[in-house]
This record gives C-alpha cells, structure tokens and sequence, in this order.
C-alpha cells in the first residue's frame, strides 16, 4: 500500500493529465472525475466513487449523507472541483468530510 504523501503525488499527476488532455475548465465536474478516475486505474489505485459518509448528530445518524467524490485507496479523499477561482467553502468541505 502507498504511503499519502506517495499516492497525493501520483493524484496531483492523473488531475494534471486530465486536465491537460480535456482542457478546461468548460466540462461538467463529472467528466473530469471520470478522466481522473481512468487516470488513477493506469497507476493500479483503487478508486470509490460518490462515497456515501454518514452525519452523526447528536447520537443520531442524519437521513441526508456527505457525498465525497473519490476515496483513494481507502486513504486520500479528493474533491472534484470544475471552476475557475478557488473558495474557501471547498477547505473546510474538506475538513467536514475528515471530522
């Protein structure tokens, strides 16, 4: 199994590549997802998709779940992201999904 600073290299490479054959940005988050999640595959990284993660409040588990987009080798979340400017909401949506 790799190690995430390992694997965060390998993730940075595949969304490049991605990105630089798609180009972009213009595409639905989706497309870009799905061009990363090939991408991941050519390196052997196990890749889950839409990872259902349960709210926990209060003792109680929420009917509504956090959506994370990928889940790499059950060690590094990444978040899709299809935009032009960077925003603050996207780290601490981050910081949830870790909590």
């Amino acid at each position: 199994m790799k190690k995430e600073n390992e694997l965060s290299k390998i993730i940075i490479a595949c969304a490049l590549e991605a990105h630089r054959t798609l180009g972009g940005p213009g595409l639905l988050e989706s497309i870009y997802e799905e061009a990363l999640v090939h991408e991941l595959g050519q390196h052997s990284a196990d890749v889950q998709r839409q990872v259902l993660l349960p709210v926990n409040y209060k003792g109680k588990v929420l009917a509504n779940s956090l959506r994370i987009d990928l889940l790499v080798d059950n060690l590094v979340i990444v978040e899709s992201k299809a935009t032009t400017q960077y925003h603050t909401v996207f780290e601490s949506q981050l910081l949830t999904y870790l909590r």
